[in-house]
This record gives C-alpha cells, structure tokens and sequence, in this order.
C-alpha cells in the first residue's frame, strides 16, 4: 500500500543529494549510482543474492503461473510463470521510515 501524497525524488535530486553528503561532484556521483544500478541488475539476471546489512536485501522471486481474469470481458487469461525482482528493507532503514 503506498502512502498517498508523497512527494517523488528525481534522479537528479537523489544525485545531487548523495553528492553534498559525500563530497564527491554529481558527474562521480552519478557514475556510481549508474554502476551501481547495473550491478544489482547483473547479479539479479544470475539469480544472486545482494545484502546490505542496515539498508535491505534485493532478490529474485518466482511467481507461480496461473489464471487471471480481462476485467473488461470477464474471460480467463492464462498468466505463465515469471521472476520478479524483490526488495526487502532492511531493520535500520524500517526504523528510519517508522519515525517519520
């Protein structure tokens, strides 16, 4: 369930962010995000694992084929099985959010 009226963070924003708590300019800043993005897309196509203690985990989830229904025509369509990316967030990033 998402929390409506939550105000949305560009990439942009997100760079220029990481870039005044580290120190390092938006061009390095945005190298790493980039790298980093294609990373844990890597390892999640081989089916790996990535854990950040503190921050979360990301994985891969199976879901199972079944039947859903064209809400429109009421005719069953059969969805085939798929892997979906997961993210499960991590007790200090929870505690995070919970304070707000």
């Amino acid at each position: 369930m998402a929390v409506s009226n939550v105000e949305k963070v560009s990439k942009v924003e997100l760079i220029n962010e990481m870039s005044a708590i580290s120190g390092l300019s938006k061009i390095d800043v945005e190298n790493v995000l980039n790298s980093f993005c294609k990373a844990v897309e890597k390892f999640l196509c081989e089916g790996k694992e990535i854990r950040l203690i503190g921050f979360g985990n990301f994985s891969v989830s199976k879901r199972s084929a079944t039947i859903a229904r064209n809400p429109r025509t009421g005719e069953e369509v059969s969805v085939p099985e798929t892997f979906v990316p997961k993210f499960k967030p991590g007790k200090q990033l929870k505690d995070c959010v919970a304070k707000r």
